[in-house]
């Protein structure tokens, strides 16, 4: 049987599922394991559902107990508990101690492979205790070094075939990045990016050591929680799959859209108040659309900085003044610059200053506008309980249409 290529596999089921189901399911064990913990989770119900329950007790025994937990949470509770009789006594122990942790915490996405030494230990004492660990897993745990209790670091899986038998592995241990086991992945993240490390270990209430944390665990949570954003904010569910049928994907965005019609509604209201204004200077009607996109533009940037900036915990309702005032202040900056190009275009162009100058100053009061309401409305929808992408985007885009219109309209009323 040729060589298969597990990581384009993984993206190939995502793409053509039944297609490479056969080739999935001609896998070994072990690497099926592999291949259903690296798909996405639509892909894995329907990988589950072609293995009786004692098949795929086989399969994620392969898996850590974190790994198994994400995979079999997605089948009912009556096969998870018939899948989990059939693995070892080792794992049960381990999915029954992680299902007690938030799943949102750093206990929540630790891993348990792990062995405890104490400094005082040979690097042949703790090559024996690899040994016997990973012939019962079939993994190399992280070893976490500890005086008396007390969590020293981790020493160097390297370490052990570098160094002399007979020696300490004092002199080798490592500093190692310690967070609780309530910890929020946000903060672990900061952890990761300020320090990179390959680990973090977690303790409990009282110090103890209860497993590790990954880099890779981190990034794809992250990774759930930004495509889970990105999904939010151009309004399609998280559930909806690229080759998703036509009758699927409407199901999906219609409210979206039938909410968005009506915002529009109200844009439109205002500019009917100008109509007079409008019939009197028919090239308004040409820099609406300008005024108007521009605001939508610099919204949406602010918009994406705030949404990031909460789901990394960077910011909240009590830290946000500064950040408020900064996106009014870049607002104006940038609308005094595109200002004066649009003002001087419509100069040109028209041979009517008074359109630039009410052009341009619109311009300017609906990248302030944007910026204020774009910091302002996602932190207020994270507040009260709402998602801040899905929520935010609808009234922020309203605000920056019918704001900008009233103010470039009103302006034109006066002026020109």
């Amino acid at each position: 049987m040729p060589k298969i290529d597990l990581e384009k596999l993984i993206n190939q089921l995502d793409y053509s599922y039944k297609k490479n189901l056969n080739t999935f399911l001609s896998l070994p064990n072990e690497q099926k394991a592999f291949v259903l913990f690296g798909v996405s989770r639509k892909i894995k119900k329907k990988l589950l559902s072609n293995f009786k329950n004692k098949d795929l007790s086989e399969i994620i025994e392969h898996l850590d107990s974190d790994e198994i937990v994400d995979v079999i949470k997605l089948l009912s509770r009556k096969n998870q508990k018939q899948i989990i009789e059939k693995l070892s006594d080792e794992i049960k122990n381990g999915i029954k101690f992680l299902s007690q942790f938030d799943p949102k915490t750093a206990a929540g996405i630790m891993s348990l492979n792990y062995i405890q030494v104490e400094d005082t230990d040979t690097i042949e004492k703790v090559s024996k205790q690899i040994k016997i660990r990973e012939k019962r897993t079939g993994k190399l745990p992280v070893i976490i070094v500890m005086k008396k209790g007390e969590i020293l670091g981790s020493l160097p899986g390297y370490r052990l075939g570098l160094c002399r038998a007979s020696e300490s592995i004092k002199k080798y241990i490592v500093k190692t990045e310690i967070v609780k086991h309530d910890t929020r992945p946000s903060e672990i993240l900061k952890i990761f990016k300020k320090n990179p490390q390959i680990k973090v270990i977690v303790i409990g209430e009282s110090g103890n050591v209860l497993g590790i944390i990954f880099a890779n665990d981190v990034l794809v949570l992250l990774g759930n929680q930004n495509f889970n954003s990105l999904y939010s904010f151009a309004g399609v569910q998280s559930d909806e799959g690229i080759f998703d049928s036509v009758f699927k994907k409407v199901k999906h965005r219609y409210k979206w859209l039938i909410i968005n019609l009506g915002t529009a509604f109200m844009a439109a209201g205002v500019i009917s108040l100008f109509d007079t204004t409008i019939n009197k200077f028919v090239l308004l009607a040409a820099y609406m659309p300008i005024v108007a996109g521009m605001g939508g533009n610099a919204a949406t940037q602010t918009l994406a900085v705030v949404v990031r900036g909460i789901s990394l915990g960077e910011i909240s309702f009590k830290n946000s003044y500064k950040f408020i005032l900064n996106e009014v202040g870049t607002g104006f900056i940038n609308g005094m610059v595109n200002g004066v190009i649009v003002a001087i275009i419509a100069m040109l162009w028209n041979h009517n200053p008074l359109l630039g100058l009410v052009t341009g100053t619109a311009i300017v009061a609906n990248l302030v506008i944007a910026g204020f309401f774009g910091s302002v409305i996602p932190l207020f929808m994270k507040k009260i309980g709402k998602d801040p992408a899905t929520s935010a985007t609808v009234f922020i885009t309203t605000t920056t249409d019918v704001i900008g219109f009233f103010v470039f309209l009103g302006l034109a009323s006066i002026i020109l």
